[in-house]
């Protein structure tokens, strides 16, 4: 008899999105757990999302595609352009090395500049560059596509010359998902995006929503989706029902946006508000643009335009009013940096956007779901002062 998806089920799943692969010799407790549910996970992340569930005696992962690509779904600790190019041509090195194979970085160095596609060649005498391909080894090494074996790769920073030593583990030949075409044959991101639903063309709108509402803080509604809507509208109640049971999130379905919410902090998600002092200002700016709704109604999608200028008076007017709890490093920000950090992490969390044809500050309904203000005790202590 099969096992229900029960709560060793709901926490390997929780653990497969949050992770890009769970290693048995990293993590034996979570990789059993996983290998003990692995029926009934498959069976679930294939019918709700088009995924697949790839168990293997070294390793447990959820291929997580997408339903569009957002900027937050790069790798944190790539900087800029040249460091995915780099680890593009570390793939295809590896790629070209048998299992358990040792070679060094020189080697390395030599393979990555012959092979660089950019129209200018890559350079190891320059500093940044140095610094980009140690960017690039680190990430390697953490995710566990190639293991460091000896020599210090932070002095490879400081001179050119530096050696190390590096092997190939098992876990490089299972980084790559497998298309049905070569990789060659695909011509641009909507190619291979568009590959996922040819699978499943009739499963295709749930598919995408629930990767929409799982990968992204919240579903708009918006001029190019009023289908969607229709679908998260319409079947909204078996919607929360099977989340809610399979899953710590809430189903939240308002006018203009649907999100995913958890009524408690748990350790493994991603959250907001965070820690960052820049979610308070979020919250505080969120609390003044619910007060101004006169000053610049909502449209029929429920955002809001804003132009730079009102958008920072509407921000100035949050420090002003809230910047007494504030960390030193924002209550001395000037207003223009501040402006931009904001903006910055509205952006992220889907919360707002520039558009690009006027310039307008457009903030979404996931933010008039917020509302932070300081109990009232506090602002009387600070009128005392």
């Amino acid at each position: 008899m099969e096992t229900a998806f029960d709560d060793k089920a709901k926490e390997a799943l929780a653990a497969l999105f949050e992770q890009f692969w769970i290693v048995r010799d990293a993590d034996p407790e979570r990789y059993q757990l996983v290998r003990e549910r692995e029926h009934v996970l498959k069976r679930y992340v294939e019918e709700k999302f088009g995924y697949r569930l790839i168990v293997h005696r070294h390793f447990a992962k959820l291929e997580k595609i997408p339903a569009e690509p957002e900027p937050w779904m790069g790798i944190p600790s790539f900087q800029e352009p040249l460091d995915y190019a780099l680890f593009c041509c570390l793939m295809a090195y590896v790629e070209s090395k048998a299992v358990e194979e040792k070679f060094l970085l020189s080697d390395v160095c030599e393979e990555i500049r012959a092979m660089y596609p950019g129209d200018v060649p890559v350079d190891w005498t320059n500093y940044s560059q140095r610094r980009a391909l140690i960017r690039v080894l680190k990430t390697a090494e953490q995710i566990g596509l190639i293991r460091r074996m000896d020599g210090e790769i932070e002095a490879f920073a400081q001179h050119a010359d530096e050696e190390a030593l590096y092997e190939v583990p098992v876990l490089a030949r299972y980084f790559m998902r497998t298309y049905p075409k070569d990789l060659l044959q695909y011509t641009s991101i909507d190619e291979l995006l568009a590959e996922e639903w040819k699978a499943a063309p009739q499963d295709y709108r749930r598919h995408r929503l629930y990767r929409k509402l799982f990968l992204s803080p919240a579903v708009h509604r918006t001029e190019g989706d009023e289908q969607d809507f229709y679908y998260l509208r319409n079947f909204r109640h078996r919607l929360r029902e099977d989340i809610e049971s399979h899953t710590p999130f809430r189903y939240e379905l308002y006018k203009n946006v649907a999100m995913l919410t958890i009524p408690e902090r748990q350790a493994p998600y991603t959250l907001f508000p965070d820690l960052k002092g820049t979610s308070d200002i979020i919250l505080h700016f969120a609390a003044v643009v619910r007060e101004r709704l006169a000053s610049f109604p909502p449209d029929e999608y429920g955002r809001l335009w804003l132009t730079p200028a009102q958008f920072s008076e509407s921000l100035a007017d949050t420090k002003r009013r809230y910047e007494a709890g504030w960390g030193k490093t924002h209550r001395e920000a000037s207003l223009a940096e501040l402006a931009r950090e904001v903006l910055a992490e509205l952006k992220a969390w889907r919360m707002a956007d520039t558009d690009p044809e006027t310039g307008m500050v457009v903030l979404y309904p996931l933010l008039g779901r917020l509302c932070g203000r300081y109990p009232d005790d506090f602002q009387a202590k600070e009128r005392e002062l």
